[in-house]
Parts: structure tokens; C-alpha cells; sequence
């Protein structure tokens, strides 16, 4: 990667100092956010570093402007403004779109912050996916050699805020849960609402569907950033009613299966009045689903284009959770379904 600014200096790497003196009237700074450049104007530019810290720097007194040992970018900031905040932000989202994600918890990058995507190689499929994915996060994706203005010309792309609802359902190993994840890699404040079961963990125990089991939520774990906040809870409707900020709520088919078993619909014969009970427990969660304030997007499965279950507890998930998705397509602003790595827009 190479950033020529103003044709007066270069960056090559976050992180690291220009290639060469930067001329009078511009102060480089390598921070723990990346490679910051003031320009004689006051813009403030950022090469992130992918790696960048979700913590906002410790308070410090401003240095003296009269200083010529302060930091020059922070003494003619704005008032009113963080010293830290900057104007522009370059993210090798290749490497770590989560940075987006950081930078603006740390308040790095802010609302009028224009964050710029780069990066894109064969860890995205198409130029077209890494627009997509540049939109979701609020940013631009600038082509190589385009020039960008700093303060930046135009005000930045606008993402999802809350309340907004987004549906992604899949069959198994489809990518819904990494589609899902990627969707918020973007925002500052985001709650993994898990409904599944706890996993035992120990690789000693002895059923291997619960060793399996603690294996991917391991996986779904490692691959989140790590400020997110994990809630666990089997009682979604309640979660969703507290939601604030972004959440992801993974997943619906986990969920149902969790509250079928507390209606009793998972033995056969099931007691009478369970179907009942359980449709009461569905429309509490489309109603919270409903009013709920926050950025949220849910998981789900796509489970009536498989086999025909076997038993008749089977079949009354799969066709209770294809009820499910309907009542939370219909209130959602948008579905997408996810099939061998790829995301179709359903709504």
C-alpha cells in the first residue's frame, strides 16, 4: 500500500513514519491507531493500523502550541474536537475491517469522519462484494489512484442505525453467521446475544456432539472482536426488549429448539396444550423483535429445503421455525439469504 499526500509525502505502512522528512508544516505522529499526518490546513489523515486498540488514549494535559516538543496536530486542533479525532481514516479492511470498528469505539473516527476501505484482493470475491461490504460499514472504496479530499468533500456514506432489523437465514455451513458478523465488524457498541446451549468444552467429555458443539462456539468466538459483550440467555424476547447500540442475535433455530424443549414439544406424544404454549413464546419474540431499538441482525436457518425429518418432533421444527422466519421477514427492513458463501438480498 502506498498513500501520497498532498505530493508532499508518502506513507507506506500503519504504523510506520513517512518514507522520507515530511516538508514544513506537516507533523506525522505514529500512534497505537496507525500513522497520523496533520496537514498546514488542520486536516487530519490516518493510516490505521489493523491492529488498532478499541480504547480511547488515556486523558493527558494539551500541550503548550509553544511547545516544540508537543505534539503540533493536537495543539491546533478545535475546540471541542478530540485531539485523537481525525478528519480521515484509511483501513486495509483486507486485513481487519474490525479496525472500522475500533476506531470509532475509541473515537478515532467519528461521524463526519470519512473512513476510506482498501485492500480489496482475492480475500473478496468481487470489486461488486467489496462495495457491498464498504457500504454496510459506512465507508468509501476508493479505486487505486483516486484523489480524496481532507477534511473530506462530502459528507461519509451513511450506515444502519437503529431501529433496524436485518433477517439473514442459510442452511448449514452456508456463511449466514460470518455474513452476520461482518455486518457489525463496522460498529462501536455491538452484543452477541448467544440462545444456544453451553457448551461443555472439555475435549475429555465424553459425547462427541458436545466436544463438536464447544469446537464452534470456540470458532465463533475467536473470530469476533474481542470488545464485543456476550450475552447468554435462552430468553431472546427479554434480551431484545434491553437491546441498545448493535446486536446480533445468533440463533433464531437455536432459540426455537431451546423453547420447544421447555414446552415439552420435543417428546412424543407431546402434553396437550404445548403448541399453544409455544405460539404465545413466538409472538412475545416478534414483538420485541418488533420494537426493538437497536441495529439488530439475526441468524436463522433455512431448513425446509432439506430432508424430511424423521420423526414427527422434527417436523414440527422445521415447520414451526419456517413460521418463525416469516412473522420476522415481515418485520424486518431487510432479509438476505446466504448459500455457499454468497448473499442474496431477499428484501
Amino acid at each position: 500500500m502506498r498513500v501520497t499526500v498532498d505530493d508532499a509525502l508518502t506513507l507506506r505502512e500503519p504504523g510506520a513514519g513517512p518514507v522520507s522528512a515530511p516538508p514544513s508544516g506537516y507533523t506525522v505522529e505514529v500512534t497505537p491507531y496507525g500513522t497520523r499526518v496533520e496537514g498546514p490546513g488542520g486536516g487530519r489523515l490516518l493510516l490505521a493500523s489493523p491492529d488498532a486498540p478499541a480504547d480511547g488514549p488515556a486523558p493527558s494535559p494539551r500541550p503548550d502550541p509553544q511547545d516544540a516538543g508537543g505534539w503540533t496536530a493536537e495543539a491546533a486542533s478545535a475546540p471541542g474536537t478530540p485531539a485523537h479525532q481525525v478528519d480521515v481514516a484509511i483501513v486495509d479492511v483486507g486485513a481487519s475491517p474490525a479496525a472500522i470498528g475500533a476506531l470509532r469505539r475509541a473515537g478515532v473516527a467519528a461521524t463526519t469522519t470519512a473512513v476510506l476501505a482498501v485492500g480489496g484482493d482475492h480475500r473478496v470475491h468481487s470489486p461488486a462484494e467489496f462495495d457491498r461490504r464498504a457500504r454496510l460499514w459506512g465507508a468509501s472504496a476508493p479505486f487505486d489512484g483516486q484523489e480524496q479530499w481532507c477534511p473530506p468533500s462530502a459528507w461519509p456514506p451513511e450506515r444502519a442505525h437503529g431501529p433496524h432489523r436485518v433477517l439473514v437465514t442459510g442452511g448449514a455451513r452456508s456463511g449466514k453467521s460470518a455474513e452476520a458478523e461482518t455486518r457489525l465488524l463496522g460498529e462501536p457498541e455491538v452484543t452477541y446475544l448467544a440462545t444456544g446451549p453451553r457448551p461443555g468444552g472439555g475435549e475429555d467429555d465424553g459425547d462427541e456432539g458436545d466436544r463438536a458443539w464447544a469446537r464452534r462456539v470456540a470458532l465463533h468466538r475467536a473470530r469476533r472482536p474481542s470488545w464485543w459483550k456476550t450475552v447468554e440467555s435462552p430468553d431472546a424476547a427479554a434480551a431484545l426488549r434491553e437491546a441498545r447500540g448493535a446486536v446480533l442475535f445468533d440463533c433464531v433455530g437455536t432459540w426455537l429448539a431451546g423453547a420447544m424443549e421447555s414446552c415439552g414439544l420435543w417428546q412424543e406424544p407431546p402434553p396437550s396444550g404445548a403448541e399453544d404454549e409455544l405460539a404465545a413464546r413466538v409472538d412475545e419474540l416478534v414483538e420485541a423483535w418488533r420494537r426493538c431499538p437497536a441495529y439488530l441482525v439475526a441468524v436463522t436457518n433455512e431448513v425446509g429445503s432439506g430432508v424430511v425429518p424423521a420423526t414427527a418432533s422434527g417436523g414440527l421444527f422445521r415447520d414451526w421455525l419456517g413460521r418463525v422466519n416469516q412473522l420476522l421477514a415481515a418485520e424486518s427492513e431487510e432479509v438476505v439469504l446466504a448459500a455457499a458463501g454468497r448473499v442474496v438480498e431477499l428484501r
